[in-house]
């Protein structure tokens, strides 16, 4: 049995052959999988093992942030991550409606065996389960026919790390940008392998749809709302990353573990979206990386909207995007007792 695991999705669809599997197997480990709504999709969910959240619910809820967050945005998915953990969910597990669980996708702990990457300033994990040319959704585009990133020591020196933030790769479908899909996009599978490790100071982007998420970095979780849907949850893996750095702590990533089933997508319409990427993330990053944050579990909060706060000085964000961020806070201590 999982020990307070939680799923969480946001979908505008019925339920998904991905969905059907995703439940399946976390009946196995019996957990249940919270589904938050919007003002597009179902008002009933007829799947065994799941709670939809409709958008009339989410605002009954007793978080602020409810009625702060826009409709129509990725961003709502918020709310999911903070009712379980109202719940004493010790563990939540995000996806997307499209991502099917495959024979490798199990029950994650923290402590993770995994083998240590070189430091690198970026690093393209991708690469790491392949030799073929991809890079992952917000990975720099003027860096992707760098050098592959390597491991520290030869053979399979795999150590044990706690890893609050856990990423699996998926196959069939991967998360890549926009460039890469208009002008390589076919079926992709990578290879297996054994799980890798990013040290403090290495960047890389990671996403929303197979991410595994512990205690120490539930707080870390936030969605930002004042950016574009493909910008969301990458700029949010900055800010993760660069307050995890605080606790001493990187970020492992697994071979393959879903299929994504891709959902249809307008392709020119993600690159408009993700312009704001190609043009700043190596900026973002750096602005992040020049704080000065403190260390230790009890400046996670503090550290975040420092985070926040150079983001909007510096015009990546709109000052708009603080009240969220302070709403997130306030929120969290209410869904954990605090």
């Amino acid at each position: 049995m999982a020990d307070g695991l939680t799923a969480v999705i946001t979908t505008i669809r019925g339920p998904t052959h991905a969905v059907r599997t995703l439940t399946d197997r976390l009946d196995e480990l019996g957990a249940t999988l919270l589904i938050i709504g919007d003002e597009r999709g179902p008002r009933r969910y007829e799947q065994p093992g799941t709670e939809l959240v409709t958008l009339e619910e989410q605002y009954r809820l007793p978080f602020a942030l409810a009625r702060l967050l826009p409709t129509g945005h990725y961003s709502r998915k918020n709310l999911g991550y903070l009712l379980a953990l109202s719940r004493e969910a010790s563990c939540i597990y995000e996806t997307d409606d499209d991502n099917a669980p495959t024979d490798a996708w199990h029950m994650r702990e923290m402590s993770s065996d995994a083998q240590r990457v070189a430091p690198s300033r970026w690093v393209n994990v991708f690469r790491m389960f392949t030799d073929r040319p991809i890079w992952p959704r917000g990975f720099p585009l003027e860096l992707v026919s760098y050098p592959p990133p390597r491991i520290l020591a030869d053979g399979d020196p795999r150590e044990r790390f706690d890893a609050p933030i856990q990423q699996g790769l998926s196959d069939n479908s991967p998360d890549v940008d926009a460039v890469w899909r208009l002008i390589m996009d076919r079926a992709f599978t990578f290879d297996p392998g054994p799980s890798v490790w990013l040290p403090p100071g290495s960047w890389c982007p990671f996403n929303s749809q197979s991410t595994w998420w512990w205690p120490p970095a539930h707080p870390l979780m936030y969605l930002p709302s004042h950016c574009t849907f493909r910008m969301t949850d990458i700029w949010r893996s900055f800010v993760a990353q660069r307050c995890l750095w605080e606790l001493g702590a990187g970020l492992v990533f697994h071979a393959p573990e879903v299929i994504q089933e891709r959902n249809r997508h307008d392709l020119l319409k993600d690159f408009e979206h993700e312009i704001p990427g190609y043009l700043n993330n190596q900026r973002i990053t750096q602005t992040l990386a020049d704080l000065g944050l403190r260390s230790g579990g009890g400046a996670v909060g503090d550290n975040l909207v420092h985070c926040y706060e150079a983001l909007a000085a510096e015009g990546f964000l709109p000052a708009a995007e603080l009240p969220l961020v302070h709403a997130w806070l306030a929120d969290l201590g209410r869904a954990l007792g605090d």
